[in-house]
């Protein structure tokens, strides 16, 4: 049975240009995620995505569990937290974009500008944007049958989040 869900992680990976180097974070001390549902005109695809900060922020969260500390990281004096800060912005018009030109979710595509910020470790700090989308995924359809992703399903939202997530905590280590 082909898995899906690995194939869409391996897209990720390939978006990971050769020679980058990658921050050595061993604590994340915050994980913040941000996306302006407002800001997508479509209702149909301000509802699919209403969801994503939460999901995105648990998925990293996830994959981060041996690396977030047992209790909230708290400033100093001086406002700095003791930890990596992983930010993340989605861009809001391409979560609209497979609805506007009505397609199917197989063209649903997650960008967003990830930073990763350390208050006390500048040695940590890192740019980038991220892209992760189905088509990427290369899915391989054996004769005869048909993949049709739709609003109806969870599957394509639910692989393209993991797929982002993934793609962030490879760049972690």
């Amino acid at each position: 049975m082909f898995n899906i869900r690995n194939a869409a992680a391996a897209a990720t990976l390939a978006l990971i240009p050769a020679g980058v180097v990658l921050a050595a974070v061993d604590t994340v001390a915050k994980v913040d995620v941000s996306v302006d549902i407002s800001a997508v005109s479509n209702a149909e695809a301000a509802k699919y995505w209403a969801n994503l900060e939460t999901d995105l922020e648990n998925a990293l969260a996830a994959r981060l569990v041996d690396r977030l500390p047992v209790e909230e990281v708290k400033p100093d004096d001086q406002g700095r937290l003791d930890g990596a800060q992983i930010i993340v912005d989605i861009r809001e018009v391409e979560l609209a974009s497979a609805f506007d030109r009505e397609l199917n979710l197989g063209d649903a595509v997650l960008v967003g500008q990830v930073t990763i910020k350390d208050d006390t470790d500048n040695t940590n700090a890192d740019g980038y944007e991220l892209q992760v989308s189905l088509e990427n995924a290369q899915v391989v359809v054996p004769e005869g049958m048909m993949v049709v992703l739709s609003t109806d399903t969870s599957g394509a939202y639910t692989r393209l989040v993991e797929a982002f997530a993934e793609g962030v905590v490879r760049r972690l280590k």
